[in-house]
């Protein structure tokens, strides 16, 4: 069967245009050739039409042809000689045999640096620096910890941050460059390959670092990960006790005890689950806790320092309590390296101790007699109203579900009752321990049911109006094209629809895994959020700045132990009185507490501090409210006895591990973090 003769005539420009491209694919020469006949076919003729059009041109056709050839020859550098045709070839010919060498030369040159560049762009060359911090891995906490470290280097002689990660380098640079901005006066250098070959970890130069932090990734294996890069810097500082203080974070408790020993006598582990669960527990009693750790963690305003406390030596702690007047004192330092945090009043102060404050920086702390500022007449008298049961709402289930609800169990008032609506049934390991059964049911009641939570009609038909408190957890990511948050946000959606519809107020404590989901969660200004790759990456931040205070955020987060609360105002002043912070700090001493700074009840929805006020000036004299609340450090009594097992020594049969246990320390046979350790230096950041 013969087609119909429809084809369209091709254009001769596209016929010329592909002879073209086929005699240039030809061989390097054909490319050659094109380019000598394209210099000819422009040179030549506009040297003759300078020629010409030259009145001081010779007037014979030779003469004439004779100055074509030298201009031509002077623009194409092949010599500009005129005599015998022999002489002019001559002189063309040295003049090719210049330009390929020349040309050659400018190739080689030009394929080094490109070579060279590229090899930079890879990231594979050695970095020398001496004091340089070094972070090894990428996971959603680097830009948070880098940032915190180009922060905490503001006020300081700037040093270098260097991130190795087996990541593409330049990709690594937008990242951080969107996330940290412009840098100032430090510098971030990146450097591609993995962490835990000590061939590609010694371009880093771990050796003369200041602070080395290994962080892990989002992969299921992450903390074996952590586990080789702590043997590969091992294999790479040596096995003595010098190299810099090693800080590593794992997940999982099992990988806990490893990482702490293959860290060395520097090290310190932060077990990221049970970090977060506890604050996540900690959160549920207690409105705006999230903000203030979100401040005191970050460098942006005032954190944690460590100052001399020579000025107080022989007296007492609570005399230290009222000493400074731009920074709040919270603990001890012994010169033995035990941390106290909020000791007793009448605990003496001894020679080389030093003072664990919230201060703007080290330069701050100054000490000032603020015992005349205080108004013993306005301070408020009588016991504080107890605490009683509450009746709390769990959605959702994920890895570090198990760690919160055995937090709860631990901190909850006796009557207190915890339902779990889940998608799927919980093994009945992570329910409750088994030998504390009785105990545990006598403080806080667990019952559980599953439902499908992927459907928001199902958190639309949940009666909330009898619970104190709603936590949401999202799922674990499961490698699929949704992401964690994506199911908290809906289900935070379904209960912001659900208070609009009965008129009733609930109190939320959800968990994000991405900061930039915070703006996206619809919350009341009563509802606290806690980013968990943000929290860790700002405590890391910090006890990579000063070790020492390893074992204070290990306290503040531990249900045993001293912990940050909001407390009504009317605890300590008189509600409607004026009153210095100074009177609020002396009747927080009174109580056995340690003041820190309040929360404005008119400002808990006006962003970005949401009446959140830490470390005020000792002076600042400010009407109190009611519904004011004080920040304070203080010690929580729970009224039901300990289950035995409870300070960590052993772990409940079939529950979370370890969750009880120093979320900042390693197995018992390893010293707590903060105790003194021979050779150890005490130098602040």
């Amino acid at each position: 069967m013969e087609r119909p003769n429809d084809r369209r005539p091709v254009p001769l420009r596209d016929r010329a245009r592909y002879r073209f491209d086929r005699t240039l694919a030809r061989s390097t020469g054909s490319l050659m050739g094109w380019l000598v006949i394209t210099c000819l076919a422009v040179v030549v003729p506009v040297s003759a039409l300078l020629v010409w059009t030259d009145p001081g041109s010779p007037a014979s056709l030779s003469g004439r042809l004779t100055a074509v050839w030298r201009t031509s020859a002077e623009t194409l550098r092949l010599g500009a000689l005129t005599g015998t045709p022999l002489r002019m070839l001559l002189s063309a010919l040295l003049g090719l045999v210049a330009l390929l060498c020349v040309s050659t030369l400018v190739g080689v040159i030009t394929t080094g640096l490109a070579d060279r560049l590229a090899e930079l762009s890879r990231g594979r060359s050695t970095v020398v620096e001496e004091g340089h911090a070094v972070v090894l891995g990428w996971s959603d906490q680097v830009p948070t910890v880098v940032a915190e470290l180009v922060a905490a280097q503001a006020s300081h002689r700037p040093r270098a941050v260097v991130l190795l990660a087996d990541r593409d380098k330049a990709e690594m640079e937008r990242t951080l460059a969107a996330h940290v901005g412009p840098p100032g006066r430090a510098r971030i250098i990146c450097r591609s390959g993995p962490a835990s070959d000590p061939a590609v970890l010694s371009l880093v130069s771990p050796g003369t670092a200041s602070t080395v932090l290994v962080l892990p990734s989002g992969e299921p294996t992450a903390d074996a990960e952590v586990l080789r890069v702590l043997l590969a810097l091992r294999a790479v500082l040596g096995e003595g006790t010098g190299g810099p203080p090693v800080l590593a974070a794992v997940r999982d408790d099992r990988y806990r005890a490893p990482a702490r020993l293959a860290a060395g006598p520097h090290g310190t582990v932060l077990e990221t689950d049970t970090v977060t669960a506890r604050l996540i527990a900690q959160c549920v009693g207690r409105p705006g806790l999230s903000l203030v750790l979100r401040d005191l963690l970050d460098f942006a305003g005032d954190e944690f320092h460590l100052a001399d406390a020579s000025a107080f030596a022989g007296g007492t702690f609570g005399a230290a309590l009222l000493g400074h007047a731009t920074s709040s004192v919270v603990g001890l330092l012994t010169p033995r390296g035990r941390t106290l945090l909020n000791p007793p009043a009448d605990t003496v102060v001894a020679a080389g101790s030093r003072l664990v404050l919230i201060t703007r920086d080290d330069d701050t702390a100054r000490p000032r007699d603020c015992r005349d500022l205080v108004d013993p007449s306005v301070i408020a008298t009588g016991p504080p109203r107890p605490d009683t049961a509450a009746r709390l709402l769990l959605i959702g289930w994920n890895r570090r579900a198990p760690l919160v609800v055995d937090q709860l169990r631990r901190t909850a008032r006796p009557g207190s009752v915890l339902d779990v609506v889940t998608d799927a049934a919980v093994p009945a390991p992570a329910r409750e321990p088994e030998p504390d059964r009785e105990q545990a049911e006598a403080r806080l009641a667990v019952r559980f049911r599953t439902a499908a939570l992927s459907r928001p009609e199902t958190v639309l038909g949940l009666d909330l109006r009898s619970y104190d408190t709603l936590i949401v957890l999202g799922p674990d990511p499961d490698g699929g094209p949704e992401r964690p948050d994506d199911r908290t946000l809906v289900t935070l959606l379904a209960l912001r629809l659900l208070e609009e519809r009965t008129g009733h107020e609930m109190r939320v404590v959800t968990e994000l895994t991405d900061d930039r989901n915070r703006p996206l969660a619809p919350l009341n200004p009563g509802s606290d959020v806690v980013v968990s790759g943000e929290l860790t990456g700002l405590l890391m931040a910090q006890i990579a700045q000063n070790r020492h205070l390893a074992a204070v955020f290990d306290e503040l987060s531990s249900a045993d132990g001293s912990t940050i609360c909001l407390r009504p105002a009317g605890h300590y002043v008189r509600p409607g009185s004026t009153a210095t912070f100074a009177t609020v700090t002396a009747a927080a001493r009174e109580r056995g507490e340690c003041a820190v700074g309040y929360r404005r009840h008119d400002r808990w929805a006006v962003p970005p501090d949401h009446g959140i006020r830490l470390n005020p000036h000792k002076a600042e004299r400010r009407e109190w409210s009611a519904e004011d609340q004080v920040v304070v450090v203080a010690t929580e009594h729970t009224p039901a006895p300990a289950a035995p097992g409870d300070a960590g020594s052993t772990d409940h049969a079939g529950g979370p591990t370890g969750a009880a246990g120093p979320a900042l320390a390693g197995t018992d046979s390893v010293p707590r973090v903060g105790e003194s350790r021979p050779g150890r230096s005490e130098s602040t950041r």
